[in-house]
């Protein structure tokens, strides 16, 4: 890695690159395993993991249940809060930054890619916009101070895209697709979350709630019935999920911005004068309608036995 492209990304020195990411050991969590630097660059070492993109192996496998869902969730939460113990916001939590460990069916989960990960508690409050569209938290569009709280919320649209398929907020024009997340404006759509139980729904709510102060924490959300107490549909099976990709721009006129924004490409933030302006260009608020929304054309429910 460039040394001045990285720096320049997550406003952090060599030093506190390297004792952020190496303090990291968890079970769920990508390891550094060794660090080696020239006079231009930075060379991470870290932990072989193998088993491939999330999303990748749900659209080969055909299929994907409630409770795959509610386990995956637990190991990310777990992680998570984790980092969160130790001062460390990830800032960029998506299906593309969790990988499984190896090939094997019932592999572990994998966070990974911590360019954007920022401590908390150094005297420095985090407020630069950052982050992977149709993610990021409404706070850090709003372009207020923000906290770890910023991944809880990613950690709940991924809870929606896993259960039906297709993401809670959408627009060709990330403009639009901003002001839609700032309000905080989602629905469980029907016939796709007919079969997702009433747990489910609750726990992506308290995740995917506007206010910051009343959101879950991951200590929180592990707690809920959905994840600790097994109160999920386990006969309620997901086939329509496919690949996403909600990471670059797919409107041109937006192209510069959206890139920045997107980590998906590059890794960057928008000056908070920057994102001001882009937002404040956008000509109307778009509604989440259904054709706004890259959603499955059908949906299959498979019943394997009693709820």
């Amino acid at each position: 890695v460039a040394s001045e492209c990285m720096v320049g990304s997550c406003n952090c020195t060599w030093s506190e690159l390297r004792g952020l990411v190496s303090r990291i050991k968890h079970e769920n969590i990508v390891a550094l395993e060794d660090i080696y630097e020239s006079p231009n660059h930075l060379y991470l070492v870290m932990q072989l993991v193998s088993g491939g993109e999330l999303f990748d192996r749900i659209v080969e496998k055909g299929f994907y249940t409630e409770k795959d869902a509610s386990t995956l969730i637990r190991q990310v939460l777990d992680a998570v809060y984790y980092l969160h113990r130790m001062g460390i916001v990830h800032r960029d939590l998506k299906p593309e930054n969790l990988l499984y460990y190896s090939q094997d069916e019932e592999s572990k989960i994998m966070i990974s890619d911590f360019g954007l990960s920022k401590m908390e508690g150094k005297g420095d409050v985090m407020s630069t916009a950052c982050g992977t569209p149709g993610y990021v938290a409404p706070e850090v569009l709003a372009q207020k101070p923000y906290s770890k709280a910023v991944d809880c919320w990613s950690i709940g649209v991924i809870a929606y895209i896993l259960l039906c398929g297709y993401p809670p907020f959408y627009d060709e024009n990330d403009s639009k697709l901003f002001e839609q997340i700032l309000k905080a404006e989602y629905e469980f759509d029907s016939p796709y979350w007919d079969d997702i139980s009433d747990s489910a729904k609750d726990f992506i709510r308290n995740l995917m709630e506007k206010d910051p102060n009343k959101r879950y924490t991951c200590e929180q959300a592990a707690r809920h019935p959905w994840i600790a107490g097994q109160a999920f549909n386990a006969t309620a099976v997901v086939r329509h999920m496919r690949r996403l990709h909600l990471g670059s721009s797919l409107d041109s006129s937006n192209a510069g911005v959206s890139s920045s924004l997107s980590l998906a490409s590059q890794k960057d933030c928008l000056e908070p004068s920057t994102l001001c302006s882009f937002i404040s260009s956008s000509s109307g608020v778009s509604g989440v309608g259904a054709e706004r929304r890259p959603r499955p054309t059908t949906v299959t429910t498979v019943h394997t036995g009693s709820k």
